[in-house]
């Protein structure tokens, strides 16, 4: 049995169009809670820019990277929510690689991606492990949002 055999769903034998319907892509397994968030998010997108201008005019990745990462980095930092959409951040970056995906896919999306660097992460990786490695005796505490004190 291989690993994608465990969630297969039972083919029903009676219903010939199980057998090709499991082959196709499998739009079950998106959340669709957070589907609807994208389209409210987008939503306003089409209504500040027009529905689907990306497809028409285009985008810079370089634009859309920098959206993104201000959202996760506003959410990471502690805010929930976008004070100007009253959105998700994550809901907010999620629509933002949505446009940038879809952008690519149609052949509209300007690479203005910076030149490949060379690789950075294998030095890093084994400097964080030594520093982990090093300290594995200790037990400090690591504190969360949880422990915000108000200031």
């Amino acid at each position: 049995m291989n690993n994608l055999d465990k969630y297969k769903q039972p083919l029903k034998p009676s219903n010939p169009k199980d057998a090709l319907g499991v082959k196709k892509a499998p739009l079950s397994v998106v959340p669709m809670c957070v589907v609807a968030e994208i389209g409210v998010a987008m939503l306003e997108g089409a209504s500040k820019y027009g529905r689907h201008n990306y497809r028409v005019v285009g985008v810079r990745a370089g634009v859309y990277f920098d959206a993104t990462m201000r959202h996760l980095i506003d959410w990471w930092e502690g805010e929930d929510i976008d004070p100007e959409s009253g959105m998700s951040h994550i809901t907010k970056a999620l629509s933002s690689l949505a446009v940038l995906r879809d952008a690519q896919m149609q052949g509209m999306c300007t690479d203005d991606r910076p030149p490949r660097s060379k690789p950075f992460y294998p030095a890093l990786n084994s400097a964080a492990a030594a520093i982990v490695d090093r300290h594995a005796d200790k037990s400090p505490r690591h504190y969360t949002i949880a422990d915000e004190v108000d200031q």
